[in-house]
């Protein structure tokens, strides 16, 4: 799960969490309140029926009864039973409502002075009211009708705010985290693609002190210092080759005009060109690692416009200049576009030794050193194929492929060091360019370059 996910999720969790908590909350703090207010009444009905009958001289109970039938805070349901001292029935109003009491109900009355309980749908409230001549035990029973339907109403309206404005949090927190988020989305997306091609990219950041642009203005930093160590490597590895290349020019020479000296013995002759043979593998060596540190500082130069079958026609032939034993087949399949697709921008001399390096990998790794070559177009896009038959590469051989210095099974008795196609794919991706290997049948590879 991405850092973005988490956060929208534990944001609005959390607001869940806290909003049905503070719903829950309110609703059983409201329903408390229902009950004590609704216990209130009760009290005050109560209290005044035996009032009435204690201190009113003139009111008998037929008389409450007629009062309490018309009084205008009548209850719901309503049922009040009044009890003198020895636990006798002296009023009982007249609705049809009953309450079920017992003696256990009126002693406790007398030790504890009220009590309020739930009795089915009704609520009953029991009071103790004693005088100078006698005490009095009053319950009183009814249903809080109205309270009730406040309660419900309120818990209703509770659930739907929970789940709308629940939705609204989640709906809103992906949003404004997505959008805060963005420029690190945009820091992710520069840095998965730099490579030693593109050392030069720069985060943007608005110099705030949050922590996003600190990260962006240290990355900025690292760098500033990965690309100039990277710069002095390459200076030194284009130096180091340069001046090597002097001397063993000088021993090559040397070499090859004392094998050409009549006076030098035939064993002499075969000792040398062993040792010639190694001096033009190291020379091939050093040529390679000159090429690789120069790519990057022709960037700029020389971008013209090229004709790319123009260009494989001199790798071919130069390549049978120094190769006379290879066979390259050539093919052009014809198509509306061809002309212009065949048009490259870019720097003539580097592509074309991307093209000998591949055309020679080809042939040298075949099985009868040969390689078949194919011009065609995709998409509006140029493709060179270029397949011979050998032995093939293996997954995790082809993984590593284009990385210095690898090289597979099929390289055994043949002289190499893996910097062809790590120079052919750092000279396409110069140009825009990009290079694949498969496996199309039994003991046949094929590259394909696309130029987009």
């Amino acid at each position: 799960m991405t850092l973005k996910n988490r956060i929208s999720l534990l944001v609005s969790l959390l607001f869940t969490i806290l909003f049905g908590l503070a719903s829950t909350l309110i609703f059983v703090l409201y329903s408390n309140f229902r009950k004590e207010e609704f216990r209130d009444r009760l009290e005050i009905k109560a209290l005044s029926n035996i009032k009435l009958l204690v201190n009113v001289k003139e009111v008998d109970d037929q008389l409450l009864k007629v009062i309490d039938q018309n009084s205008i805070n009548q209850l719901y349901d309503e049922k009040t039973l009044v009890f003198d001292s020895n636990f006798k029935l002296i009023y009982s109003s007249i609705d049809d409502a009953k309450i079920n009491w017992s003696v256990e109900d009126l002693k406790y009355l007398r030790k504890h002075k009220t009590f309020f309980k739930q009795q089915g749908d009704y609520e009953v409230y029991g009071v103790f009211y004693d005088t100078k001549d006698r005490d009095f035990y009053a319950l009183i029973s009814a249903t809080d009708d109205y309270g009730k339907r406040k309660l419900l109403f309120l818990r209703y309206t509770l659930i739907i705010s929970y789940i709308f404005f629940t939705c609204i949090c989640w709906v809103l927190t992906s949003f404004m985290v997505k959008k805060a988020m963005s420029p690190l989305n945009i820091f992710h997306q520069k840095i998965k693609n730099i490579n030693e091609n593109n050392l030069d990219t720069r985060v943007a950041s608005k110099n705030n002190k949050n922590e996003i642009d600190l990260i962006a203005n240290e990355f900025n930093f690292m760098m500033d210092r990965i690309e100039v160590s990277y710069q002095k490597q390459k200076e030194f590895t284009a130096h180091a080759s340069h001046e090597l290349r002097t001397p063993l020019s000088r021993i090559t020479s040397q070499i090859e005009n004392t094998i050409a000296d009549p006076t030098t013995s035939d064993k002499g002759k075969s000792f040398l060109k062993t040792i010639l043979s190694d001096i033009n593998q190291l020379t091939e060596l050093i040529n390679s690692l000159l090429i690789l540190s120069k790519i990057d500082n022709k960037k700029n130069e020389n971008k013209e416009v090229h004709r790319m079958d123009e260009i494989l026609f001199s790798a071919i032939e130069n390549l049978n200049k120094s190769y006379p034993e290879f066979l390259i087949l050539f093919e052009i399949e014809e198509s509306n576009n061809l002309d212009t697709a065949l048009e490259i921008n870019g720097n003539k001399n580097l592509l074309e030794i991307a093209i000998t390096n591949i055309l020679k990998n080809a042939c040298v790794y075949s099985d009868n050193k040969q390689a078949k070559v194919i011009i065609s177009t995709q998409d509006d896009q140029l493709v060179i194929s270029i397949s011979n038959t050998g032995q093939t590469l293996n997954e995790e051989e082809q993984k590593n492929l284009f990385q210095p210095f690898m090289r597979g099974k099929n390289s055994k008795g043949t002289t190499g060091f893996g910097l062809g196609l790590r120079i052919v794919h750092r000279i396409l991706t110069l140009h825009n360019a990009s290079i694949t290997y498969s496996v199309p049948d039994i003991n046949t590879n094929l590259f394909q370059l696309f130029f987009h």
